[in-house]
């Protein structure tokens, strides 16, 4: 026991010059260089005290060439990988790079073997141009053929393909549109026997409730009839619909929403003089688009830039700015054009233009000058 005591003092002092007098940039090296790790040494194999070696050799040739900063080649970074493999202590044999570069290094080599073993094969040969053109002739001449329909004809002129490689070369069908016409359809080929009605909340100067009907034609976007009251009862919706449709211009149909107003007279009334009359879907604005449109143009042009005083003023404001509407205003829907045509002598190109005003000067209308 006194031995192995004194042995130890004699390792630990040594160690304490080494550091001493070397500093401590040589103790970040190795172990295997130092007194310390030779215990350690002999109980390693051979094979890796080899590798280690072979490791250390090679981290040699890269520094004798003589550059400010290694250049470490693939095959390289191929080695020193497979020799840090071999090594139980690779992490303190590493002087030229850090052990995370080395991962690194393998990672990527893991990556790029995975890589090329998982490349897709050659897979079936492409279609020849002929059989191509032959698939869309087939497709354009029969167009109701689906695509185990044309597989059968090609299947009868020797030319053997799968389902999908038929439907490569052909275009993608359209997702399936509901039957029957759509709204816009429907309003463009019946429009100039069409109207559409709808109401318009208004509140006075004394915030009491108004209630203003209005009925367009589609066709021009002409207002054919306006109606305030105070009081819009089942009764009077239905005495609006008879003065708005006389009886020699009675539409074929009148588009309308799911109002509580439009009652049981109302629709009495629609169904004598022949009206058939056109539900819009709930929540659905676009179903009467015109009205909707003409409606928040009254508010924004007219309205909202005046104090309504009571029933009178309101049914007087709006005829007259139906007025303008349909005999001075250009409809962006109908090209710039205007919802009542103006007679053929009223136009000119030359010559003084006089300012009428509309509303008390809110809106102007051009005019040629007396």
């Amino acid at each position: 026991m006194p031995l192995l005591r004194t042995c130890r003092r004699w390792l630990s002092g040594l160690v304490a010059r080494g550091r001493q007098a070397r500093g401590p940039g040589l103790w970040a090296r190795p172990a295997a260089t130092h007194l310390a790790g030779t215990g350690t040494d002999l109980a390693r194999t051979r094979g890796q005290l080899l590798a280690e070696n072979a490791l250390l050799r090679q981290q040699l040739l890269v520094l004798r060439r003589g550059v400010t900063r290694p250049t470490v080649a693939s095959a390289n970074r191929i080695l020193l990988v497979l020799l840090a493999v071999r090594i139980r202590a690779w992490r303190q044999a590493l002087l030229l790079v850090r052990p995370e570069t080395l991962l690194r290094w393998h990672r990527a080599g893991f990556r790029s073997c995975w890589r090329r073993k998982s490349r897709p094969g050659p897979g079936r040969p492409p279609l020849s141009a002929a059989t191509v053109a032959l698939i869309q002739r087939l497709a354009a001449d029969h167009p109701r053929w689906g695509t185990e329909r044309i597989r059968g004809e090609l299947g009868k002129l020797g030319i053997r393909a799968a389902k999908r490689t038929i439907q490569t070369p052909l275009p993608r069908p359209r997702d399936p549109r509901p039957r029957g016409q759509t709204g816009a359809a429907f309003r463009r080929n019946h429009a100039h026997e069409a109207r559409a009605c709808d109401f318009l909340p208004v509140t006075d100067a004394l915030f009491r409730p108004l209630c203003a009907c209005f009925v367009i034609a589609l066709d021009s976007r002409r207002v054919v009839h306006v109606g305030v009251t105070r009081h819009p009862t089942d009764a009077w919706v239905a005495r609006q619909l008879r003065e708005a449709t006389p009886f020699d211009q009675r539409p074929h149909s009148l588009i309308r929403d799911n109002d509580g107003k439009f009652g049981a007279a109302f629709a009495r009334i629609a169904a004598a003089s022949g009206i058939a009359i056109l539900h819009t879907p709930h929540r659905a604005p676009r179903a009467n688009a015109v009205c909707e449109r003409f409606l928040g143009s009254v508010r924004r042009a007219c309205l909202d830039q005046l104090f309504i005083l009571g029933e009178r003023h309101l049914a007087r404001t709006l005829r007259e700015y139906s007025a303008y509407f349909n005999r001075a205003r250009p409809h962006q829907g109908l090209g710039q054009a205007l919802p009542e045509a103006l007679p053929a002598g009223t136009r000119r190109r030359e010559g003084p233009v006089r300012a009428v005003p509309v509303l008390g000067g809110l809106h102007h209308t051009y005019e040629p000058a007396a």
